[in-house]
This record gives structure tokens, C-alpha cells and sequence, in this order.
């Protein structure tokens, strides 16, 4: 844990016998909902992560162990301050009654000078953003990036405590909502069980009373397992969507290899091929394997993230697999081991004696993931040339999708959208969006350094960046 003031004399406090087991229940709970997600132990996480992110969950527990008064009225900074307090310095001490204070939150990265500092717009609390001088964590961050972390005003400047946690957009959003849900329910459960003791309690008074601060403060362990669950899902490969095809199969890239039977002419397996009406023949060596006339995909439960993956032709028919005629070999490619064998039951009888039985080849989503891609081809322009022309082909593909229906507007273009207050906010977060994931790229990248500032102003939102 990284921080901007030497709090090793606070840290060695909390690892004394009188504080060490409470710290040890905050990390327990800071972590142990997503461990047991992810099959491992709390200990287990540097194994998976690295030692970088043990200590960013084992900073978030200790933070947290700071600013929080426990049931019995102790705190761990105030006896820290009270007992030893008098060996700090000015500025340490007041790094630590600020963080004392503080509320974990989740912001919204903006105005970066990296190695300099960076503003933070609180998404809980809301407000004007807030300049915070920070070295470190502002050369390691994009622009609209999404970080949780503890803001510590003190008299020079405000500085963010040292765990900082980056959240992806979709993770933060499901944070976002999860702390809504428990802003709504909880003033609910409260009043509920007020009530089976006897207690006179009104559930609109006690939501009056919960306020941003107080849900942040008793949320803190939340925000952690949310960052934490989604590291180890990415590290253990468990963050990627379902892939199914257009039937609710399991995306399984199959291909069954026919040897055609020695004596046997490629023209008789075209014509044997002609008498199968869910073909359609492209050329001469290869064939669609079209579903019946009006089948769309079916429309499977579904399951977490789960994504449909289908091809359909210009008329709509929906393509079960492709079929090619290569020197003695016909293969038939599917995406699935189901509609593989279907596949094989209908060529079945109009190749017998004209195929052996097929060679199956199967590809995996992992394998096609890991296998290596081939270098690009030289272009033959120069760098200027090719960064020129990159960001022609930017300019020309965005000024054409203003004009499109996006799907995070709610089907409508951006330009549209853009016309109602509630659609710029979902422009702007379109926006923020494109920026991040080209801010992104390795440096030196054209497309990293593409500048979205016209767009902004072309849609009429850029007082809203």
C-alpha cells in the first residue's frame, strides 16, 4: 500500500495483539465473499493476483478499520493518535485524522497531468470534482477511468488515501446499482426488525437518514469484493460471456473432413450435393447450409452473460455451417458438436459411396483465443502516412456513426439522442466511453491519439465534458 505520508507507525498499531484479530475479521470480510466465489482462500489471493493486489484488499480492510468506531466505542487512529501520536509529525497526523474521517467512494477520472494530479468526480455523492495532487496512481490512469479510493482533504491540498482500486465500467455500474438497492432496502430491514422488538421505527425517517456518507461508510467491504470479485473472475478466465449459437448450443467450432472415395469424379459430389435443398450453392466448390425458409434463432433462456452468435444471408436465411469441395476432401464447418451431427444425418444419404466416414476437427473458443495471429502485412506507406490515413478512416467511420442507431442509446443515433437532456447523458457516457478505450491503446498508437473533441462539439455536449 502505497501512500503519500509514512503511516508505518498506524500500520504496526493495527497488527498488535489488542487490534490484530479485528483487523483480521475486516480483511475476512473485505475478501471472503468473492474467495469463496473464486474456490481459493483469503491467503490464496496473492497466489492468483500478485502481491499488488493482496495489498490493495489488505489496505481497503485496514482503511476501512480506521475510519470505522467499533461496537465497544474504540477506534484505531484515535488510540494510535492518543498513544503514540506524539512521535508523528505534523503532516502524518493530519493524514491520518483525515483519513480518520474519511469514506471509501467510487470516481470518475478526469482532467489528468500525470505524475502531477487529477480531478475526481464522486459517482456516489456527486458534486464538482475535485483536484487531487497524486504522483503515482495519475501516470497508471485514463482519461474517464473509474477508480475507488478515499479523498483526504488536508490544509495544502487533497490527496487520495493509498489503495486505489480501478474498476472496469460495466463492474462499477453493477456497484452503482448494488449500493442504490441497499440505500432503498435498508432503511426497510431496519424498520422491519425495529418492529419484532417492539420499537416504533418509520421506514421514511430512517431513509431520510441515510445518507450517501452513511451507506459509504457501512458499504466499504462491498466496494472491495466487487473489485476483487472481478480481478480474480479475469484472472481465472470465469469474466467471459457464454457463447452459444443460434439453437442455445455451446459455441463449438466443428469441422467434419469427408475423404472422397477413391474412383470417385468432384462432379458427382456436386451433383449428388444439388439434390439437398437446405444447400445453396455459392461457386463450384462450395456450398451454404441454410435453415429452413423463415427460421430465425431460437430463443434460448439465458444464462448470466450469455451471447448469441448467428450469420444469416442478405435475404435473411439463417446459415447453419458452410460446406467446400477441396481436391479429394469435402468439409463441412458448424459451430456446434449438436448441428455437427445433424449436419452428418443429412449428407448421410445422398454422399453414400461417394464419402468415407469424416475426420472431426474441433476448435475451442480458448484455442482460437491462444492461437497465434500473423504479423500484418507491410502497407508500403510511410509512418506518416499510415497515421494519416488512420485517422482519415477514424474521422470518415465516426462522422458516419453519429448518423446510426447505437444500442446503449436505446437504439437511437447519437445525434438524435442528443436532442433530449436524458439522451446526452447517455451520449456523454457513450462518449467518455470511446475515449477511455482509445486513451488505452500503447503509446504511439494513431488510434490512441485520436481526438474526440469534435464529436462533443458536433452533438452539442461538450459543455457537459
Amino acid at each position: 500500500m502505497s501512500t503519500p505520508h509514512d503511516i508505518a507507525g498506524l500500520i504496526a498499531w493495527a497488527k498488535r495483539e489488542d487490534w490484530r484479530g479485528t483487523l483480521a475479521e475486516f480483511l475476512d470480510r473485505h475478501s471472503a465473499q468473492a474467495c469463496a466465489a473464486a474456490g481459493i482462500e483469503v491467503q490464496e489471493i496473492a497466489d492468483v493476483l500478485g502481491i499488488d493486489a493482496a495489498t490493495v484488499v489488505w489496505g481497503a480492510a485496514f482503511e476501512d478499520l480506521v475510519a470505522t468506531n467499533l461496537p465497544d466505542g474504540r477506534n484505531l487512529a484515535d488510540d494510535y493518535l492518543r498513544r503514540r501520536g506524539w512521535k508523528e509529525g505534523a503532516s502524518t497526523r493530519e493524514y491520518i485524522a483525515g483519513l480518520r474521517r474519511s469514506t471509501i467512494s467510487l470516481y470518475e477520472v478526469g482532467g489528468l497531468v500525470p505524475g502531477e494530479s487529477m480531478q475526481l468526480r464522486d459517482l456516489v455523492r456527486g458534486g464538482d470534482p475535485v483536484r487531487v495532487s497524486e504522483e503515482l496512481g495519475s501516470q497508471g490512469l485514463r482519461q474517464w477511468d473509474r477508480v475507488a479510493t478515499r479523498l483526504i482533504p488536508l490544509r495544502e491540498c487533497a490527496v487520495i488515501s493509498g489503495t486505489l482500486m480501478p474498476f472496469e465500467h460495466d463492474t462499477s455500474e453493477a456497484l452503482l446499482a448494488s449500493l442504490r438497492k441497499t440505500r432503498t432496502k435498508a432503511p426497510r430491514e431496519v424498520a422491519k426488525v425495529a418492529q419484532e422488538f417492539g420499537i416504533e421505527a418509520d421506514a421514511k425517517a430512517l431513509a431520510g437518514m441515510m445518507t450517501p456518507d452513511l451507506l459509504l461508510a457501512g458499504a466499504a467491504f462491498m466496494v472491495t469484493d466487487f473489485w476483487l470479485d472481478a480481478a480474480l473472475k479475469a484472472a481465472q478466465g470465469r469474466n467471459r460471456p457464454e457463447l452459444l449459437n443460434s439453437e442455445g448450443d455451446p459455441l463449438d467450432f466443428t469441422t467434419l473432413h469427408f475423404p472422397v472415395l477413391p474412383g470417385v469424379k468432384p462432379e458427382q459430389v456436386r451433383t449428388a450435393l444439388a439434390a439437398v435443398l437446405a444447400l445453396r450453392q455459392e461457386d463450384p466448390g462450395f456450398w451454404n447450409w441454410l435453415d429452413a425458409p423463415g427460421a430465425g434463432p431460437q430463443t434460448a433462456p439465458r444464462r448470466g452473460k450469455a451471447q448469441t452468435f448467428f450469420s444469416t444471408m442478405e435475404d435473411g436465411s439463417l446459415v447453419l455451417g458452410t460446406l467446400a469441395l477441396k481436391g479429394r476432401r469435402l468439409s463441412l464447418e458448424v459451430y456446434s458438436t449438436a448441428r455437427a451431427e445433424r449436419g452428418r444425418a443429412l449428407l448421410g444419404p445422398v454422399l453414400a459411396g461417394l464419402v468415407g466416414s469424416p475426420l472431426i476437427e474441433r476448435t475451442d473458443l480458448e484455442q482460437m483465443l491462444a492461437a497465434e495471429r500473423p504479423p500484418p502485412e507491410p502497407s508500403g506507406l510511410s509512418p506518416e502516412e499510415e497515421r494519416a490515413l488512420i485517422r482519415q478512416t477514424l474521422e470518415d467511420h465516426y462522422l458516419h456513426i453519429l448518423d446510426q442507431p447505437i444500442p446503449s442509446l436505446g437504439g437511437k443515433s447519437p445525434r438524435a439522442a442528443a436532442k433530449t437532456p436524458k439522451g446526452q447523458e447517455k451520449v456523454v457516457a457513450w462518449l467518455k466511453t470511446l475515449e477511455n478505450h482509445s486513451a488505452k491503446r500503447l503509446a504511439g498508437d494513431p488510434i490512441g491519439e485520436y481526438d474526440f473533441g469534435w464529436m462533443w462539439r458536433e452533438l452539442g455536449v461538450d459543455a457537459l465534458r
